[in-house]
């Protein structure tokens, strides 16, 4: 059994699946290669959370605004390409939100997950991976399916019952 509820205007949308008793929630939506895209995109993160029925200020909540902060602005910032956007995607299901922030940018990879370094104490950049790594339980980089650039991808397991 499938089912499709429209969305919201402007590309942003939920689908939800029910197959073997799990449901599965998708938010899609692309923003502009800015500073001010990936503000709205970590705003919009939390308002379809809260249309999920996970509410702000709670645990996974935060997390999952840190998670978008950061990869969205590592997607305007290091992975813009003049003209392109960058791509957001929630995936709900009742044990995990996955987070995924797609450019189209082929040039510049993230490090992956084993590849990763913590920064000096002092320094004043490469610290949003390392926060990425910490606040979610794990996290991926990988080609952007059907289209140029990449995906990184964050899954956060969810420790309370979320019911749809």
């Amino acid at each position: 059994m499938t089912q499709t509820p429209t969305g919201a205007a402007g590309g942003a949308g939920n689908a939800g699946s029910a197959e073997r008793g799990v449901i599965v929630r998708t938010f899609r939506q692309r923003f502009s290669s800015t500073p001010l895209g990936a503000r709205l995109a970590r705003h919009l993160a939390l308002h379809q959370l809260e249309r999920w029925g996970i509410p702000h200020g709670a645990q996974v909540s935060e997390r999952t605004a840190a998670v978008v902060a950061e990869l969205a602005a590592n997607a305007a910032t290091h992975g813009r390409v003049p003209g392109r956007d960058f791509e957001l995607v929630l995936t709900l299901t009742d044990r995990t939100l996955r987070i995924d922030v797609s450019d189209t940018r082929t040039d510049r990879r993230p490090p992956d997950p084993a590849a990763l370094t913590v920064p000096a104490p002092l320094a004043e950049d490469h610290r949003g991976l390392v926060l990425v790594a910490a606040l979610a339980t794990r996290w991926q980089v990988r080609p952007r399916p059907q289209a140029p650039g990449k995906t990184v991808s964050a899954e956060l397991d969810l420790t309370e019952r979320l019911d749809p």
